[in-house]
């Protein structure tokens, strides 16, 4: 025995060590953790800007981007990452330049990107399981090339954390005032949107198309109810989705459940918790 199981002793030797023994799993933690961290981080923006349909939306972008790749017999991430940046740009150039809402522009490029998807499995030849199989995600999905691709998508997040967070707060709470002062909002707004697709490009494996707009909102609208302050609803946001998806990887290996699911529902959890503390603590003394 390890001297951490020598400590717990009560505890089964399988669940504590089973999970460390498979190579998928560690790869699945490693990938879970780091986009956990980043789409609870770039959810705070969506969440505090209304804009929770973008999620949503730019996943089912991915769609049509996967099915495109199946079609080219290409790796699904390497097509569906450029297909939906291209989506991601144009929504938040109609958004910007048009009269069109947002979620007019996302509704529309929601809709285009199924029914283009929809055509490309209708001319490829053969099964459409390998892409129905990313509606719901899997751990058993993530490769190595995979983990690598997330890992450098994180690596850039954190490089323009210090340079972008304050512009897009700024942008989020006041852009009039963002643009009297200089910032270029527009092109933040660009990076915004490229990053969030990219990110969600990379959470599909694990968490699927449909759950993905859950892996976005539901961590920051947690910490929405907890924080004081938007910084402190980014960090609060951020450790979230870390927990939440360590703990529902976890857990649907120990219960043999589909991970996307259990992730989304430690996310429900939480969310649950947090609305009883904020009614506690808005409730008359």
């Amino acid at each position: 025995m390890t001297p951490w199981q020598l400590e717990h002793p009560f505890l089964p030797v399988t669940v504590m060590t089973d999970w460390i023994q498979n190579a998928f799993m560690i790869r699945a933690l490693v990938s879970g953790v780091l986009v956990g961290a980043l789409a609870s981080y770039y959810g705070a923006f969506i969440v505090q800007r209304r804009l929770s349909f973008l999620g949503s939306g730019l996943a089912h972008a991915a769609f049509g981007g996967i099915a495109l790749a199946l079609l080219l017999q290409q790796d699904p991430l390497l097509i569906a990452i450029p297909f939906t940046i291209i989506v991601a740009i144009a929504i938040n150039w109609i958004r910007s330049e048009t009269i069109l809402a947002a979620d007019t522009a996302i509704g529309i490029f929601f809709a285009v990107a199924v029914a283009l998807g929809v055509i490309f499995l209708s001319i490829r030849k053969g099964t459409t399981y390998d892409a129905f199989s990313y509606l719901f995600g899997s751990i058993l999905a993530i490769s190595m090339t995979d983990l690598w691709i997330i890992i450098l998508i994180f690596a850039i997040g954190i490089l323009t954390l210090p340079r972008l967070w304050g512009n897009w707060a700024f942008a989020t709470f006041d852009e009039e005032s963002a643009r009297a002062d200089n910032h270029s909002v527009g092109r933040d707004d660009y990076a915004l949107y490229v990053l969030l697709a990219v990110t969600i490009v990379a959470a599909i494996k694990m968490v699927g198309i449909l759950l993905i707009a859950a892996f976005l909102v539901i961590p920051a609208a947690t910490a929405r109810l907890l924080s004081p302050t938007f910084f402190w609803m980014t960090v609060v946001s951020v450790c979230l989705g870390i927990l939440s998806a360590f703990t529902g990887l976890i857990g649907s290996y120990e219960l043999d459940l589909p991970s996307g699911a259990t992730i989304v529902l430690c996310q429900a959890i939480f969310f649950g918790l947090a609305l009883l503390v904020s009614r506690w603590r808005s409730a008359p003394q």
